[in-house]
């Protein structure tokens, strides 16, 4: 697939990516304008999650016999509508409301996109092609979301979303750019039907699970750094940090799931998580100490993300865009769960517990992904073949499962 194209997506993933991390920093704000509690505030991103999981596979059936490129662009106007309307709410119903409309815009559109890469480029270059529009939501959280941050901050949190309402309108005229794409429809039982298949399951339940801890506290982070008032500072710092770690790690991601296997570079990646989780828990306040922890964990950040995509197109076989679709579903679902929990941890034992909670989700993800993988069922298969037995069942492990 064109690089120029790949940009063209990596803009509307760089405002989403915006969108979904730029609350961490405004949530205190958000709270005090709303006349809600912080945990309350922080369900705002559970509501998109829920919504977003919800939708997407609707809108994928209502919408699937549509011009991809038309539905990538109709879905940024929406995610633009609802980002007006929350900007304009003076409730939290409203302002609720409005962040479900974006939801369902960002998940035609982030879904349909992701759709796209994978079905239009080669084997080869897959996993750097969806890292490629990722970089969009690396980009995001190195450059957006600081400055998101700071603006709100400075003039106010409404005004960072009409900043991202204004990124939304470029990123819907954009895709006009895009060519003409048509992929195979399917059905809503159609789409769920590949549920049937075990391993397709457990892989995006995996999905879930994988992303929960750093949800659980990138979203908290000002409350965990003890933010009212001089944390304001602190926060900002630790969403560049974060960022940054993030963006770095985004540009090797796609190499070494090309070249080490999925499943390897998501174990890294959950292992390195909770180490990095329980050093926040026992550092915090401290500042230095935690930014380093935070670095940690911003560095496998996107670990859990195109590897698992790639995991799942490999295993879907003639199902690849239905499956990618509702990988897309269980990110946010684990986004979702990652901000549920870090918000109930929060109103119910305080912020200092929510990183040591948040490595126990790291440990019960890296548990499930080990006791799942179908690619280690291969292997066994491999081994048994090997040694002249369970042929059937050896051959049966290789074939392509989600039919």
């Amino acid at each position: 697939m064109p690089t120029r194209r790949l940009v063209i997506l990596a803009v509307g993933t760089f405002v989403l990516g915006v969108d979904g991390f730029v609350l961490a920093g405004l949530l205190p704000a958000v709270a005090r304008s709303l006349h809600v509690g912080v945990a309350q505030a922080g369900q705002l991103t559970t509501a998109f999650a829920i919504a977003y999981a919800l939708g997407s596979p609707l809108i994928a059936t209502v919408l699937g016999r549509f011009d991809r490129r038309v539905v990538v662009g109709g879905g940024m106007a929406v995610f633009l509508l609802g980002m007006v309307g929350q900007a304009l709410g003076p409730t939290y119903g409203v302002v609720m409301a409005g962040r479900i409309l974006s939801a369902l815009g960002a998940a035609a559109f982030q879904a349909n996109a992701y759709a796209v890469v994978g079905v239009l480029s080669s084997p080869e270059r897959r996993a750097r092609s969806l890292a490629m529009v990722g970089a969009g939501s690396s980009l995001a959280t190195v450059v957006g979301v600081p400055v998101g941050a700071l603006v709100g901050q400075q003039i106010g949190w409404r005004a960072t979303l009409w900043g991202i309402a204004g990124m939304a309108a470029v990123a819907a005229g954009l895709c006009l750019a895009l060519p003409a794409v048509r992929l195979p429809a399917a059905s809503l039982r159609e789409r769920f039907r590949i549920l049937r298949t075990p391993s397709m399951l457990l892989l995006l339940c995996g999905t879930a699970l994988q992303l929960v801890p750093q949800y659980a506290v990138i979203g908290y982070i000002a409350p965990i750094l003890g933010a009212q008032g001089r944390t304001a500072t602190r926060t900002l710092l630790a969403l560049m940090v974060f960022g940054a770690a993030f963006f770095t790690g985004n540009r090797l991601v796609g190499q070494l799931a090309d070249r080490w296997g999925g499943l390897r570079v998501i174990t890294l990646g959950l292992s390195i998580s909770a180490l990095a989780l329980v050093t926040l828990w026992a550092v915090r306040p401290s500042i230095v100490p935690a930014l380093a922890a935070l670095a940690a964990l911003g560095l496998v950040g996107s670990f859990q993300v195109t590897p698992q995509q790639t995991r799942v197109f490999a295993a879907s076989g003639t199902a690849a865009t239905v499956a990618l679709g509702l990988n897309g579903s269980m990110i946010y679902v684990g986004s979702g769960g990652g901000a549920a929990l870090g918000g109930g941890v929060l109103a119910l034992a305080g912020a200092g517990f929510v990183p040591l909670v948040a490595a126990g989700a790291a440990l019960v993800a890296l548990t499930f992904l080990l006791a799942t993988a179908p690619e280690r069922k291969a292997a066994q298969g491999d081994a048994s073949c090997r040694n002249g037995s369970s042929l059937p069942t050896a051959i049966a492990a290789r074939q392509p499962t989600g039919r």
